[in-house]
């Protein structure tokens, strides 16, 4: 097999997870709005954390052949990953309650051009004239979206700049932990370490407040928090992290529209595009090269 076939069937394999990655960032998104009026930012990711631990500590513990895929000799970097992931997690959701949904899925998609800094001086990839055109349309982009200077800036923006930064970090991470770690592994220590930190943040009597009406969302956020990063670590698996995360700018930002009646704003849709120029060129760089 040639070095551009395996390079086409990874290819293919990132856009497959990460399809299902896009999906359950957007549940959990639509959830998280569904729980603010209700829940603190806290307890909702508590519920993320608290289902994802009951999922896999099942599964563990009704297949014993998947309890030492739980070893590990990376302590350290998962403690490390999830404290940032952690603070990322909170600024993201914070920022879903905050902003319409399109301005922030388009200011989260600054991430790839964050990624593409780090992951070349940290994971050692390559930086091409592509990833360079991607880096610097990302934040020209971001530039338009945030208006600095207008009557129309919203402070709130730099809280998803800030969990887009810290999402990158997190990414970076996760590519060094699946060279020795387990997915499984890394999402367990994922919840685990999370949980208590949520948890800290939270209302004693939180539980108190679940009601039947809010069911259905909670079931979104602890099933999607999960699925999401086993997606998400798996298309991780299958290519660079600067070819897997900009394929996260395919999520819909009318969503927002679409759900909430969020007015259409038209510097968004421009910094959007530009970041999506800059993304696409990216991609259609990575799968032509040889």
């Amino acid at each position: 097999m040639t070095q551009r076939a395996a390079e086409n069937i990874d290819i293919g394999r990132v856009v497959v997870w990460m399809g299902g990655a896009l999906l359950s960032f957007s549940v959990m998104a639509v959830s998280i709005r569904a729980l603010a009026a209700t829940f603190s930012v806290f307890e909702i990711l508590a519920v993320r954390s608290a289902g994802g631990l009951i999922v896999l500590a099942a599964l563990a513990l009704m297949r014993p052949a998947l309890r030492p895929l739980l070893r590990t000799r990376r302590i350290g970097l998962h403690a490390l990953r999830n404290s940032v992931h952690f603070a990322a997690q909170y600024a993201w959701a914070l920022s879903i309650t905050l902003l319409p949904l399109g301005t922030a899925f388009a200011l989260e998609f600054t991430m790839p051009a964050w990624l593409a800094l780090f992951a070349t001086w940290l994971l050692g990839e390559r930086m091409t004239p592509s990833r360079t055109g991607a880096i610097a349309l990302g934040f020209l982009g971001a530039l338009v979206i945030l208006r600095p200077g207008l009557q129309s800036f919203q402070p709130a923006a730099l809280i998803m700049l800030a969990a887009a930064l810290g999402f990158a970090l997190a990414a970076i991470a996760v590519k060094k932990l699946i060279a020795t770690e387990t997915t499984f592994a890394i999402l367990f220590f994922m919840n685990a370490m999370q949980l208590p930190m949520n948890l800290a943040g939270s209302s004693a009597t939180f539980l108190g407040k679940i009601e039947p009406a809010n069911a259905l969302p909670l079931i979104g956020v602890a099933i999607a928090g999960l699925s999401s990063h086993y997606c998400l670590t798996n298309a991780l698996r299958a290519g660079d992290a600067t070819i897997v995360v900009p394929l996260d700018f395919l999520r819909i930002p009318l969503i927002g529209w679409s759900l909430y009646g969020e007015p259409l704003d038209a510097f968004v849709f421009a910094g959007a595009a530009i970041i999506g120029a800059g993304i696409f060129w990216n991609l259609r760089a990575e799968a032509a090269r040889e």
